[in-house]
């Protein structure tokens, strides 16, 4: 006699049927593997792990780099315009009008406008040392005001004040009392004929660079010692923020009317803006070879499952004779992929970081990473470690019991 069913009772209803693994059993059965064998667990993520690493620190350093650059500009002010002049039709040099400064002035959005100009005078370290060699120090005369317009200080010293601006004294750039071997206020050096006293040296002035390489005398020092002719050479300027291509656009004309196409007219800011675009080039080049790493390491970890899989055999056979379905096989070394290459993914991230941090503290600058670059890292760390997986876990999962277990 068969058993009675009860009501709602289906043929088939009693049959065993497959368990299935809770998410603690798949991370549980899916790290065996990882603990029995370390020493390879690290060599194989080494690989996604120096890729990660790579690609974070080249997004953070970058992005660190451009903030600092933004800071600076924040700084220094990007509404700065400087008038240069250059060559006629006939390609002679251009004398800016001695009134050129105070014709800048009266523009209505400028706030502030200065000048220098170039100065004949050979500048030696002392008489001893021949006039052909200069050092590459060049003279210019200077206005007293020129270090608040171009937001710049001196960094040993004093700058040329009323007093100064008529003696025979010269405040250095940076590279210039280098090369002339000066390293403090007091000494002296050859300019022209004649000794001129050390009574500055300025500290790099980051908008107009040039300056780093010149001796700078007052207008009228220039005038008296050298036969300066008060014609300025460039002139400077800062108007408000709102109105820096307004005055940009009057500024070549204002500054010299008679010839107003040869004036040059520039904005030093974008010269530091362009450093951004010339790091694009080198980022994105790091960004290639951390990519190839990462590659690298995804091809370690999938050949690292593959000689698990032919090692494992026996347990895999074992599995499935008592009862582990092509599944749950699958599962657990896809489980075991992606923890291998999360390890490397995780510890890569935090190599990234502190390169980025280490680096950017040793260039003064705020280190900044990004979230997303974490969390793109990471993310193509989950990628690697499911494509190197998939081809190894389905070995696994298509091996016979008895096929398995008779290959010990």
């Amino acid at each position: 006699m068969s058993a009675h069913r009860g009501p709602g009772r289906r043929p088939g209803a009693d049959r065993l049927r497959p368990a299935r693994l809770s998410p603690a059993d798949v991370l549980r059965v899916g790290s065996v593997g990882l603990r029995a064998r370390r020493a390879r667990v690290v060599l194989s993520s080494l690989g996604i792990a120096i890729g990660i690493a790579t690609m974070v620190a080249v997004v953070g350093l970058s992005t660190s780099s451009r903030a600092d650059l933004m800071q600076r500009l924040d700084r220094l002010g990007t509404n700065l315009l400087t008038a240069e002049a250059g060559k006629d039709a006939s390609g002679r040099e251009v004398r800016l009008p001695k009134s050129a400064v105070a014709m800048v002035e009266r523009i209505g959005p400028v706030r502030q406008a200065t000048a220098t100009a170039d100065v004949n005078a050979p500048i030696r370290r002392s008489a001893a040392v021949p006039e052909e060699r200069t050092a590459g120090v060049t003279a210019q005369a200077a206005r007293t005001d020129l270090l608040s317009a171009l937001n710049t200080r001196v960094a040993k010293g004093a700058w040329l004040d009323r007093g100064r601006e008529r003696l025979p004294v010269t405040v250095l750039g940076r590279v210039a009392a280098e090369r002339l071997g000066i390293t403090a206020p007091g000494e002296k050096i050859m300019m022209g004929d004649r000794y001129f006293v050390v009574v500055g040296i300025l500290a790099p002035v980051e908008l107009v660079p040039t300056l780093d390489r010149v001796a700078l005398v007052g207008f009228p020092a220039a005038e008296r010692y050298f036969g300066f002719d008060g014609h300025p050479t460039t002139v400077f300027e800062r108007s408000t923020d709102a109105s820096v291509e307004d005055v940009r656009a009057v500024l070549a004309r204002t500054v010299n009317p008679g010839d107003q196409g040869s004036v040059t007219v520039s904005r030093p800011s974008d010269a530091l803006a362009a450093k951004t675009a010339t790091d694009k080039g080198l980022t994105a080049l790091m960004l290639g070879l951390g990519a190839v790493a990462l590659l690298v390491g995804g091809v370690g970890v999938a050949n690292t499952m593959v000689i698990s899989v032919l090692e494992r055999r026996a347990e895999i056979g074992l599995r499935r004779a008592i009862g582990a379905t092509r599944g749950a096989v699958r599962l657990q070394f896809l489980t075991e992929s992606l923890l291998l290459s999360a390890i490397g993914g995780v510890a890569g991230a935090g190599l990234g970081v502190l390169a980025t941090y280490g680096f950017a503290l040793a260039q003064d600058w705020t280190p900044v990473v990004p979230p997303w670059s974490l969390a793109g890292g990471l993310a193509a760390t989950l990628v690697i470690g499911v494509l190197a997986g998939l081809y190894p876990a389905a070995r696994a999962a298509r091996l016979h019991p008895t096929v398995a277990l008779n290959a010990t």
